[in-house]
């Protein structure tokens, strides 16, 4: 997959045309409710989507990620409560759906189209203007031009998925689960591909299970659970809720260092403290005057990951 889109021009022509440099959220949702039945999937969801970011919508399993998506995506319709793209309702097809792509968890493509047919049919569909050859290059699928969807690895189908996204370069562009089944380097390509989409103003939702994903590329995160934010905001924001930890183990005979510490086993340490870099100071320095030897000295600050597995735990809000 190459690493960047070139030749631009033809992509950009539709984007001008629908006049997508107006200021303003590209998605508001408010208080959006999802029910199935009885149960109710989604809880008075409320968020904006800035033009231009990259907004990471994630979640444990069940959280109502994929059903809110799916009402953005003009594909369900709430139960109630308000989602507006571009300032029209998602299920206006005709004025949201040429400036939107969507990359499914699962493509829907016909599996005795070819590859470029493929194409071909998504820029009739959205009206978007852009030459097959370019996004083909793009997505390094160039040699599979004439080969039947249904021959394709499923690698290659995901990338074609992409493909499809991102043909015509939408304002908008929804990235469900796009690295999965995907190698290092076909991963490393695609975000390289998004970048310059965002360099050119495409504004970007993505769910992923690959938090490492979200924690580096993401403006801003919302995390659902339950069918509600537990946190929303910058990575930094969601990573302050919860304290950084720093790990250490002392020689037998050594005096217990004056901080708040509590046994992680014989001999070891560990501190919880929301001033990393002021804890691991004092520590040091204490070990120093001491003459103490800090083994197996640790400090980790709190990763995204460590925020999403804390959220069971969590209060569920009333």
């Amino acid at each position: 997959m190459e690493h960047q889109l070139t030749d631009r021009t033809a992509a950009s022509t539709t984007r001008g045309l629908l006049g997508g440099a107006a200021a303003g959220p590209v998605v508001e949702v408010e208080s959006l409710n999802v029910d199935y039945g009885d149960f109710r999937a989604v809880k008075d969801l409320s968020f904006q989507v800035q033009r231009g970011e990259l907004y990471a919508l994630l979640g444990t399993n069940g959280a109502g990620k994929t059903s809110a998506l799916e009402v953005i995506e003009g594909h369900r319709t709430p139960s109630s409560g308000t989602v507006r793209v571009f300032g029209k309702s998602p299920t206006d097809r005709a004025a949201v759906r040429p400036r939107m792509g969507i990359m499914l968890q699962e493509s829907g493509f016909a599996a005795d189209l070819t590859v470029a047919e493929s194409i071909r049919l998504i820029g009739r569909l959205t009206g978007r203007s852009d030459t097959v050859e370019r996004v083909l290059g793009a997505v390094d699928l160039t040699r599979k031009a004439d080969t039947r969807v249904e021959q394709l690895s499923g690698g290659e189908k995901r990338r074609l998925d992409f493909a499809t996204a991102v043909y015509g370069q939408p304002e908008l562009i929804i990235l469900d689960e796009p690295t999965t089944g995907l190698d290092i380097q076909s991963r490393d390509a695609l975000w390289d591909v998004v970048e310059g989409l965002r360099e050119d103003g495409s504004t970007v939702i993505l769910t992923t299970h690959y938090l490492e994903e979200a924690q580096q590329r993401a403006d801003r995160i919302g995390l659902m659970h339950r069918g509600t934010f537990r946190h929303q905001g910058t990575v930094a924001d969601l990573t302050r809720t919860l304290p950084a930890s720093i790990r250490f183990t002392l020689p037998p005979d050594t005096p217990t260092p004056p901080l708040a510490t509590a046994p992680a086993g014989d001999a070891a340490y560990q501190l919880e403290t929301y001033q990393l870099q002021r804890e691991l100071k004092r520590l040091l320095d204490w070990a120093e005057s001491n003459g103490v030897e800090l083994l197996d000295l640790s400090a980790a600050p709190t990763r995204l990951d460590d925020v999403f597995r804390a959220i069971d735990s969590e209060p569920v809000p009333s």
